[in-house]
């Protein structure tokens, strides 16, 4: 079937209000924590660059959740550049050739808001965008941004999908064959511009020539894998927010701790009441659940590079003939702002877009 391909389901799922709320709480809760001033210098030892100069956000992040038996919204993942967003509003609006009108609006808004906020200039409009990604037409969501590209030359703005390699540096601004580039989006996985070929993207960025949106800054506040063991430890969280939201905070935060923090032999006896993930890994790869581990598996992880974290059950899907789909929720936001949410239902250990009939799925709200 053709939306199992392409990574949308023909299923919807459904959700609770009070669970919606938990989860539109969570995002605003992390950002204000995001925001405070102080925050940055908790993380010293941890995350240099999030001292580096910034006046802007990131735009289309996303926050994933599980929702437990007795429908508590427990967050699994922050990610900046989310993928999945031209399936959710496929799911939603089947058919469009196009992001849906109101999501088009309040998308292109962010990308604006971003700019402005970077030149200081709420009638800043960037002239040439550019879209990167490694090897994009590769990308399994290539088709993704070919839309984005559609959205913004729909507004007037000139749009290129580059693999940063083709940049150039030139006096210290990004250049593609000439063109000055005004914004880049960047998809890239490569969170903190440390491999090679993000090296004149990591310049841009560290001499703040070029707005570039997701940055490696909002990266380490709210989407390093590490930031949620530090959101654990509840101290952290009350030095920063007013005690009801750090409590409330806390509430929806699975238990998530490095691998240094346990004995590992009580840990293996207990592995399948955890998820073990790498840090420095994205969609879903390299994550182990505890039951499904073996031993030379889990003696081969890096104490300091392995979190552990709470095994929370997805909640479960049935489609029209009882077949079960594991079931987790994303909000894709910016800043306090919900653009849009959506289901992934799946089969498996984790999230994946390869479940037959699976994928991202409407979402009915109960």
């Amino acid at each position: 079937m053709e939306t199992s391909r392409h990574g949308i389901s023909p299923f919807s799922t459904t959700l609770s209000r009070t669970a919606l709320k938990q989860m539109i709480h969570l995002v605003r809760d992390l950002q204000l924590l995001c925001e405070q001033p102080n925050y940055p210098s908790t993380l010293n030892n941890l995350l240099p660059v999030a001292h580096f100069n910034h006046s802007h956000y990131s735009v289309l992040m996303g926050y994933d959740f599980h929702i437990t038996e007795d429908n508590q919204a427990k967050l699994i993942e922050v990610n900046t550049n989310a993928g999945g967003l031209w399936f959710a509003d496929q799911s939603t609006h089947p058919g469009i050739k196009q992001f849906s009108s109101k999501l088009a609006q309040r998308l292109l808004a962010t990308f604006l808001a971003e700019y402005r906020l970077f030149h200081k200039n709420n009638n800043a409009t960037p002239k040439l965008l550019a879209i990167i990604d490694q090897d994009p037409e590769q990308q399994f969501l290539y088709p993704e941004m070919q839309i984005f590209a559609q959205l913004f030359k729909a507004a007037g703005i000139q749009c290129l999908i580059i693999d940063p390699r083709e940049l150039v540096e030139k006096k210290a601004h990004l250049y593609f064959k000439g063109q000055r580039i005004d914004l880049i989006y960047n998809r890239h996985c490569d969170f903190y511009f440390s491999t090679p070929e993000m090296q004149v993207v990591h310049t841009a960025w560290k001499n703040q020539t070029t707005c570039i949106t997701p940055n490696p800054r909002i990266y380490g506040l709210l989407a390093d894998k590490q930031r949620m063991a530090n959101w654990y430890q509840a101290e952290s969280l009350e030095a920063q927010l007013p005690k009801k939201i750090a409590s409330r905070l806390h509430k929806a935060l699975p238990k998530t701790y490095l691998l240094n923090h346990f004995n590992s032999d009580d840990l293996w006896h207990q592995r399948k009441k955890w998820v073990f993930k790498p840090l420095n890994s994205y969609a879903s790869r390299g994550v182990y659940i505890g039951a499904k581990l073996t031993k030379s598996k889990f003696t081969s992880f890096n104490a300091q590079e392995t979190l552990v974290q709470e095994h929370i059950k997805p909640s479960i899907t049935l489609n029209p003939d009882a077949e079960k789909f594991k079931t987790d929720f994303r909000l894709f936001t910016y800043r306090n702002e919900i653009l849009a949410l959506s289901a992934r239902i799946y089969q498996g250990q984790v999230t994946n877009l390869r479940t037959q009939n699976g994928g991202f799925s409407r979402v009915t709200l109960l």
